[in-house]
């Protein structure tokens, strides 16, 4: 008999509320959950429905709170292990996550908690681990594409681009009309895709129904018409993918045009200077902020090649503490984040600090006293940032907004980037980025540190001596060296970062001028600044 058979012969008032979450309608499901605890206030599997509706709505901080409850009263379900394990690893609490999820393997040892777990590994920088899980995935389950594609991508990842190539093209003999796979495949910056693909990929897109496999079938063919010069079929499926993607999403440009409106309100020179500076501990942590698709893997791999500095990847803590920091502030009445931000106490801002340097630990493979955390998508998270590190460092690498926005464009990102669906919002994220740069060089000269992206390609010396010095380091002649560097890199430059310095990423955007000019619209005068 199952917990829920259980619950229905006993509680039917819970089993009701059990069908309704099950249906999707949260809303009614709450309610006769908590009219059930009010009877019975430690009851552990009305305890555990409560958090399982609060983690499909969201709301991790309570999600966590009641399933943890829940299991303090005796309930130790398969399912709120797994949702546990789940709400750990999307708040990025990944050591956590993963000591549950080794738990549940040694009681079910599924493909879909082995893959969980190899995630984990993988995030916490255990690369060799997760892959020897994902190999071994692959080795039992040969026609398992999604297993195959989470290979794959590691073997990328990895610097074994042949390894990459073949676990890709096995995926596609078990599916051609498998977008993911035909993705991975274009993502790869070398021209392997065949004219005997494309006339496969055609022929999938039309009997594809599935938008998972329709928007990457539609980047892979833009990808292939662009190795073949055909620019106007490339940026038809480039505009295909992103529409679709877009309307799915409903992304508001506005919200992040606010929010950094709300910023330049509040971070006055006087709110800056009035924040603490004594650093937290002796890690020094550097933040590479900027858009995607801005130099920033290239940036972190040169700097990473200085004895002095770790390079450990693009780390999800801030924008996970700050989410779950927003969530417990909004409790009594939602905040902003400008607000959350002003309300928080000292005290508040040093326990946040150190959470991010705990788990940023989890990475680092050196005693060397300066490390990277080159996330680009924190340049909207100064603020945050340097109020619970106090010795945060910034550096910001820009590209020319055509040539970023534009790559932006011609990447299949997921939803966590959804700026980039449409080139009037990916402008507008642009334009709001130089705004928050230009605000912070007004009111803190000198708190951020700028490359200009086109100057590093050129003259690389001349570039990084400034940089090196505003992080108290002398030039070392290794950065010269520095795609030797061998350590896993997780972005779609890759293989860029593993060459010597070239001009590949410069005027991308020229060949599709013609259809560009909702994007310069929106850019204004940053569109002519090469």
């Amino acid at each position: 008999m199952t917990a829920n058979t259980v619950s229905t012969a006993i509680y039917p008032r819970l089993s009701e509320a059990i069908r309704l979450r099950e249906q999707g309608d949260h809303h009614r499901a709450a309610q006769l959950v908590m009219a059930h605890l009010r009877d019975r206030p430690d009851e552990p599997r009305g305890l555990a429905q409560l958090g399982f509706i609060a983690a499909q709505t969201g709301a991790l901080g309570q999600a966590e709170h009641f399933l943890r409850r829940a299991l303090s009263m005796g309930e130790k379900s398969p399912e709120l292990l797994r949702t546990l394990a789940t709400i750990y690893s999307q708040q990025e609490r990944l050591h956590v996550a993963e000591s549950f999820t080794s738990r549940l393997i040694a009681e079910e040892g599924d493909l879909e908690l082995r893959a969980l777990r190899a995630n984990l590994l993988d995030r916490m920088g255990r690369h060799e681990e997760a892959l020897a899980i994902q190999k071994q995935m692959v080795d039992e389950n040969p026609n398992s594409i999604p297993a195959l594609l989470v290979y794959g991508y590691s073997l990328r990842a990895a610097g074994d681009v042949e390894g990459a190539i073949s676990t890709y093209r096995r995926a596609i003999a078990l599916d051609y009309e498998y977008g993911e796979a035909w993705w991975g495949l274009a993502g790869i910056k070398r021209k392997v895709l065949t004219d005997e693909d494309i006339v496969v990929m055609q022929r999938a897109l039309t009997i594809a129904i599935d938008e998972r496999n329709i928007v990457p079938l539609n980047f892979a063919l833009a990808r292939a018409f662009h190795d073949r010069g055909d620019f106007a079929s490339a940026f038809h499926h480039y505009n295909e993918g992103n529409r679709i993607r877009a309307e799915a999403i409903g992304y508001d440009a506005r919200a992040l045009t606010d929010e950094v409106a709300e910023v330049e309100r509040l971070a006055d020179a006087d709110f800056l200077s009035a924040m603490p500076s004594a650093p937290l501990g002796s890690d020094q942590p550097v933040f590479i902020v900027c858009l995607p698709r801005s130099g920033s893997t290239l940036l972190e791999q040169m700097l990473g090649s200085h004895p002095s500095i770790e390079p450990v990847g693009e780390l999800p803590y801030i924008p996970a503490i700050l989410r779950s920091f927003i969530e417990i502030s909004s409790r009594k009445a939602k905040l902003s984040v400008p607000q959350a931000i002003a309300a928080m106490t000292d005290q508040q801002a040093s326990l946040l600090g150190q959470d991010y340097l705990a788990r940023a630990r989890l990475h680092r493979k050196t005693d060397r006293p300066i490390f990277i955390d080159k996330l680009p998508q924190n340049w909207s998270n100064i603020l945050f940032i340097r109020r619970i590190l106090p010795q945060a460092r910034f550096i910001d690498v820009r590209r020319p907004a055509m040539d970023c926005c534009f790559s932006n464009f011609s990447q299949s990102f997921t939803a966590a980037h959804a700026s980039s669906f449409a080139l009037e919002d990916i402008g507008q994220c642009y334009v709001d980025y130089v705004r928050l740069m230009r605000h912070f060089d007004t009111v803190a000269p000198g708190m951020i540190h700028h490359v200009s992206y086109s100057n590093l390609v050129e003259d690389p010396e001349t570039t990084l001596r400034p940089a090196l010095e505003y992080l108290g380091l002398d030039w070392d002649d290794s950065i010269r060296s520095f795609h030797k560097l061998d350590r896993v890199v997780r972005t779609p430059s890759s293989e860029q970062v593993r060459r010597p310095l070239n001009r590949d990423g410069m005027d991308v955007w020229r060949p599709y001028a013609q259809w560009l000019d909702p994007l310069k619209r929106v850019l204004g005068d940053l569109a002519d600044i090469c």
